[in-house]
């Protein structure tokens, strides 16, 4: 699973009309209107995959956020890349498309009790049969005098879904029928199964549509399992400085210091 968790982290080459991608295809900005902007993941998922991305810029004038969501259809296989996830993708049936709101993005599904919110010191987010380690899954601030303060509304998921820096992430878990529900995560938070009854029996790729108020995303990798030389570095270098700004002085790359301070 690991290989494919590398692969699948970065948005596939077949996207919507207005998106470009930089050179790692981890970063998607839409660069006009506020359509056109449809991304699909580099590989299908694995059963508890999360494909998370960062929200990196805002476009002020436009009305709707961030769609999120899977599909059974393999990207290279459309003919012409929809101009909406909502409703159009989802038109062309085995396409299940979450629309992220500013506050209100929890399933409540009748007849089943609300699951209690995990703590946001607990280092494990659990869904059903998937752990995943929430640390990677919570966005952070930018490095500042009040980043402390900051982090700290991020971790308790207090901070719009839809502002700078949050944390968005769509995964599916299987199901004894054999199929599967959709779980969107937000800041490291479950939001409850968005849709039901996916096949597993078909490869779903994620669907992330940069929409409206949203112009930029970024791709964030999830360590599953044993953590990467990469993590292991942050974790050293953050445990040793007394706060994020401290690292600007330290010798280290450029790429280095950005990782220690922004992921």
């Amino acid at each position: 699973m690991a290989a494919r968790c590398r692969l699948a982290a970065r948005f596939h080459h077949i996207h919507g009309a207005n998106i470009r991608l930089d050179a790692s295809h981890t970063q998607a900005t839409r660069v006009e209107s506020f359509a056109n902007g449809l991304c699909f993941s580099q590989e299908p998922l694995a059963p508890g995959q999360i494909f998370l991305v960062e929200i990196e810029e805002k476009e002020l004038g436009w009305c709707g956020h961030l769609r999120v969501g899977l599909t059974a259809h393999d990207p290279q296989s459309l003919e012409v890349v929809p101009e909406y996830s909502l409703p159009d993708l989802v038109n062309l049936g085995d396409t299940w498309v979450f629309a992220i709101t500013r506050n209100h993005n929890r399933v409540v599904v009748e007849g089943e009790e609300v699951q209690a919110r995990g703590q946001p010191w607990e280092p494990f987010l659990l869904i059903e049969r998937v752990r995943i380690p929430r640390d990677t899954l919570v966005g952070r601030s930018r490095p500042g005098r009040y980043s402390h303060i900051l982090d700290d509304l991020y971790k308790m998921n207090v901070l719009p879904a839809t502002a700078r820096r949050s944390r968005i992430g769509v995964l599916y878990a299987p199901q004894p029928d054999g199929t599967a529900d959709m779980h969107i995560v937000i800041n490291g938070e479950d939001m409850g199964p968005s849709a039901r009854g996916l096949p597993t029996t078909r490869p779903l790729y994620a669907v992330i549509d940069v929409f409206a108020s949203t112009k930029s995303v970024r791709v964030i990798p999830v360590d599953y399992g044993f953590p990467s030389l990469q993590t292991l570095c942050r974790l050293v270098i953050q445990k040793h400085i007394v706060h994020r700004l401290a690292i600007d002085g330290l010798h280290l790359p450029p790429l280095l210091k950005s990782f220690c301070q922004h992921e």
